[in-house]
């Protein structure tokens, strides 16, 4: 980047000029982050020190815990400081580090996500099998690829990224680095259109990891509809639609922020659209996923 631009930082979005409204953010800002960094944390360390949890199920959890941890990590704390300090810069340095990690772990995310489907299809359509396909080895391998094919993703964005000659100013109209946001800062027409067919591909990737999910899920509810229980289906149904409804958030708003033609972007919508895929999933996972679960509460209760 400073090859290409004369600037040495950008400006994020100031969310008000009003000092009591620049304090309130910081805030609402600090609780949502409090709250997602003691529920991820309390989720590691329950399934870290409780070798009763150390199954298939519960090592996907925590890796998708580490990495919503490092997601709302990236974005968050930066906000929080532009708001208490009443300044908008971060430097090109960290601009390219925010670039790189949001893409890295929200990558690793969707793919996790994925695999946790295949997980929860596998244990209820298949149970008898579910010791063979998910052995310790074939969950690492997966869990490995999950976290190398985000890792190649947030290297292929960044280094195309980084590389954009800028001519268009140094604002972004956004409270974090965002691709969209600085590629309307491009020189180049060919520059520009050559991150978004980046893009594009990284959505449609992401559709089809949605799809597959969606589909395990059916399979999933359509073996639950037959369990003769009342009680078992509730549960498993309460279970599996709050899943499924934060990865449909998640996917379907971190593609629409990346996707969106720029006759339909304003401030605000792009900033209530990066606040339901980079803010709320962080925060609600734990909920969702974990902290319903009998066995994490018993092994809180055990460890504190």
């Amino acid at each position: 980047m400073p090859n290409n631009s004369s600037f040495t930082e950008f400006l994020l979005l100031a969310f008000t000029d009003k000092r009591e409204l620049q304090l309130f953010t910081f805030g609402l800002f600090l609780g949502i982050y409090l709250a997602a960094l003691l529920g991820n944390s309390l989720i590691i360390t329950a399934i870290a020190c409780d070798h009763h949890l150390h199954t298939p199920m519960y090592f996907f959890l925590l890796n998708l815990s580490v990495l919503d941890l490092g997601s709302i990590s990236t974005t968050l704390p930066k906000a929080m400081a532009n708001c208490l300090w009443d300044t908008r810069a971060i430097s090109y340095e960290g601009c390219a580090a925010q670039v790189f990690l949001l893409f890295f772990l929200l990558g690793t995310e969707c793919a996790l996500l994925t695999v946790m489907a295949y997980d929860r299809y596998v244990a209820i359509c298949h149970p008898l099998h579910y010791g063979t396909l998910l052995g310790s080895r074939a969950c690492v391998h997966m869990a490995a690829a999950a976290w190398g094919s985000g890792f190649l993703n947030a290297v292929l964005h960044t280094s195309n990224t980084v590389s954009l000659p800028l001519c268009q100013g140094n604002a972004l109209d956004q409270f974090f680095c965002e691709i969209p946001q600085i590629l309307k800062l491009s020189c180049l027409q060919s520059d520009y259109l050559r991150e978004v067919g980046f893009l594009t591909l990284n959505c449609f990737l992401a559709f089809g990891c949605f799809v597959f999910i969606v589909l395990s899920y059916v399979q999933i509810l359509r073996a639950v509809l037959r369990i003769p229980s009342q009680q078992g289906r509730h549960k498993a149904f309460s279970t599996c639609l709050p899943h499924l409804a934060v990865v449909s958030l998640f996917i379907s708003t971190g593609s629409f922020a990346h996707l969106k033609p720029p006759s339909v972007s304003s401030p605000s919508l792009d900033l209530v659209v990066s606040v339901l895929y980079s803010v709320v999933p962080p925060s609600v996972n734990p909920l969702i996923y974990s902290m319903k679960s009998k066995e994490i509460k018993d092994a809180l209760c055990l460890i504190f």
